[in-house]
């Protein structure tokens, strides 16, 4: 693979003008930024939007805020960014809670119409969250965990799904990029394969919201989640979003019945009436100030449009493997994501055994990638904000401190 000169790339980029948009982007102090799909970098006007809102719906506006506004937020928004970045038609999106939360709830109401199947399928590399949830949920009412194993340096097939599901299988649990190696899932033909056997497919997207383009009603997904720090830049803490299909919301009953999601907060009745449609898989009262960084990165995307996003995530992606090839691979590491660019996502992992104490110096440097046990620096990759110089000095620091160390 011909490394390209990252000037000219920068040079000939589309999307370059949109860095300026970020806070620090240029700041001497961070060298190279490559941790972008752990935790974005926060939008110029954020702080903007913040200050306003404390100002006006806040400061003045008050309670009554909830009635022109907050109430209603949790749809809204959930709307556009459905509209934006998930494929998704109105109605079927709300933004609350944690990933983790909503995970446990759409997971549980997803088993509530399955009553007569007991087994639960998830992949062994799956995020801990996922796993911990699904072991948690299994432990709790006596399910069985089918457990799949991919290659490390990639992921899920449909194939291997479908080698483990049977008439006992209530729902299949996957991410839809793989958070170690970057695989990305084939979502329609394997929801396709749960669908036959009579099971529900629930999509982890919390690495591909913002990277990609989603298809969620195109694939005829039935659950999903994901969250809303990492290429939707909503900031440490951010909440989450689930998605639930339009044809399943009747039927399904979620298990965290809350004030907010009831068919009318207001009246206080004495027992728990579910609201219709979206609303019910809301609980406790939504996180309005933590949604109003949200909101003006969806417009961001759309402004620069997804596919344009996919695009340069691709060329950063063969930029970094291209890099690695030269610079890594030489002094004993390993690329540990998919060559094929149609199957990898924003992010490129590289093994060696030294990077934990490598990725430690690197961080006092203002070179920040990730590091994933046991021995992966995973160089995350947000098309918006990062350049292709920036890959390129975190690379080549990556390297120094890995022929230093293997030099000793």
């Amino acid at each position: 693979m011909t490394i390209v000169p990252a000037s000219k790339l920068d040079a000939a980029d589309p999307l370059a003008r949109f860095r300026s948009r970020f806070v620090a982007a240029d700041d001497p102090a961070v060298v190279a930024y490559l941790d972008g799909n752990s935790l974005g970098r926060p939008l110029a006007v954020t702080g903007e939007r913040l200050a306003s809102f404390v100002d006006g719906a806040w400061g003045r506006g008050l309670i009554r805020s909830w009635d022109a506004a907050w109430m209603a937020e949790p749809v809204t928004v959930g709307d556009r960014l459905a509209e934006v970045a998930l494929g998704a038609a109105p109605g079927q999106v709300i933004v609350a809670d944690s990933t983790t939360v909503l995970l446990y709830k759409l997971i549980r109401a997803g088993l509530s119409v399955r009553g007569d199947r007991d087994e639960v399928i998830i992949d062994r590399g799956n995020f801990p969250t996922d796993r911990f949830v699904v072991d948690g949920i299994a432990a709790e009412f006596g399910l069985t965990v089918r457990y799949l194993s991919a290659p490390h340096a990639s992921g899920v097939r449909p194939e291997d799904v479908t080698a483990v599901l049977s008439e006992r299988t209530a729902l299949v649990v996957l991410s839809h990029i793989a958070y170690r190696s970057g695989f990305i899932a084939d979502m329609a033909a394997t929801t396709r394969a749960a669908h036959d056997a009579g099971a529900l497919m629930l999509w982890d997207l919390c690495h591909s919201v913002g990277a990609l383009p989603v298809e969620l009603d195109a694939c005829d997904v039935d659950l999903a989640a994901g969250c809303t720090y990492k290429y939707l830049n909503g900031g440490p803490g951010s909440p989450a979003f689930g998605y639930v299909s339009a044809r399943l919301q009747e039927q399904l009953r979620q298990p965290i019945w809350g004030w907010m999601g009831a068919s009318d907060p207001f009246a206080m009745g004495p027992q728990y009436e579910p609201a219709a449609g979206i609303r019910k898989f809301i609980s406790g009262t939504p996180p309005v100030l933590a949604m109003q960084p949200l909101k003006d990165m969806l417009e961001l995307i759309a402004e620069a449009g997804l596919d344009e996003v996919r695009r340069k995530s691709v060329a950063l992606t063969e930029q970094a493997i291209a890099l690695a090839d030269e610079l890594l691979v030489p002094l004993g590491a390993t690329v540990a994501s998919p060559r094929d660019p149609a199957e990898r996502g924003s992010h490129v992992t590289v093994d060696h055994p030294l990077f934990a104490e490598v990725t430690a110096a690197l961080w006092e440097q203002g070179v920040i990638p990730d590091f994933r046990p046991p021995d992966g620096i995973r160089i995350g990759l947000s098309p918006l904000s990062t350049s292709f110089a920036e890959l390129e000095r975190g690379v080549e620091a990556i390297a120094r401190e890995l022929r230093a160390r293997t030099a000793a």
